[in-house]
């Protein structure tokens, strides 16, 4: 049986965040013994990281849209979709509170899930940028565009963190760890999201990218995050404030979640059955 999943942390100083951090992804993700090497590694748990809250409020958009309460609202529906087909679902914030950056990695390496979700809204100076993209985690960014991403996502973080940048040992320590383990699962995923978000309407699509995002760099399972939207753009941010885009995105990444626990389920012998899992019985 798994642990249980934290329900309130406590925050840390600088030193002890940091500290915390490395502790929490450097330590086993699964218990070990008779009875967890006998029990299939099936895709039942997911982890939804709503961006933001409280006083962050991330980006805001021309007519006061604010990224902190959108991604707040997709990560809901997302939620309330996956426990309906009998997944289980940890949110690193179900409310408008501030989440620090080692809050969000011990809830997620708590869970043990098999997927960590980081939703959040693009912003850019020109009101004209448009488009959904989706990252997964590398010490150096795709391109110039995606390092600039990075920076705004991570600007929330910095109070515990000392830079962005490559350069920084912890950022190192924890990015070669995560990069190691789990950076191919994490592509699959970030591009079955991509190209179901892609398909609710016919913008072409930003594409899947990598940047160094904090968020992704402690935890211990396949990351990735996710930007469904220009909230600097007047009609994205229209179209975000809206439930029926609300919904479709929920739906898109739900097809991809599922999509992703097929694909893991097959590859650790697991036969899914309906929405649910179940041990393989042979050939």
């Amino acid at each position: 049986m798994r642990g249980t999943v934290p329900q309130k942390m406590r925050g840390h100083g600088k030193g002890a965040a940091l500290v915390v951090l490395f502790a929490v992804a450097a330590s086993p993700a699964r218990a070990t013994g008779p009875a967890a090497a006998a029990a299939p590694d099936r895709f039942d748990r997911v982890v939804i990281d709503a961006g933001h809250g409280g006083d962050d409020q991330g980006a805001g958009g021309p007519n006061g849209l604010l990224e902190k309460n959108i991604v707040l609202e997709v990560a809901r529906r997302l939620a309330a979709r996956l426990r309906d087909d009998g997944l289980e679902v940890v949110m690193t914030r179900d409310g408008d509170q501030a989440v620090s950056l080692e809050q969000r990695a011990q809830v997620a390496n708590g869970s043990q899930g098999e997927l960590f979700l980081s939703i959040h809204a693009n912003a850019a100076p020109s009101p004209k940028a448009r488009g959904i993209e989706t990252f997964f985690v590398s010490l150096h960014a795709s391109d110039e565009a995606a390092q600039r991403v990075a920076a705004r996502e991570n600007a929330a973080f910095r109070s515990a963190n000392a830079s962005t940048s490559g350069a920084d040992p912890v950022a190192a320590i924890l990015g070669d760890l995560t990069v190691s383990e789990h950076l191919a699962e994490s592509n699959e995923f970030a591009r079955l999201a991509q190209e179901e978000l892609a398909a609710i309407d016919r913008h072409p699509s930003r594409g899947v990218k990598q940047a160094p995002f904090y968020v992704l760099m402690g935890v211990q399972m396949p990351a990735t995050l996710v930007e469904i939207g220009f909230i600097t753009n007047p009609q994205e941010e229209r179209a975000l404030g809206s439930k029926v885009r609300q919904e479709q995105i929920a739906d898109a990444l739900a097809r991809a979640v599922h999509e992703f626990g097929r694909r893991y389920d097959a590859r650790h012998g697991v036969a899914r059955q309906g929405g649910h899992t179940a041990p393989s019985g042979g050939s």
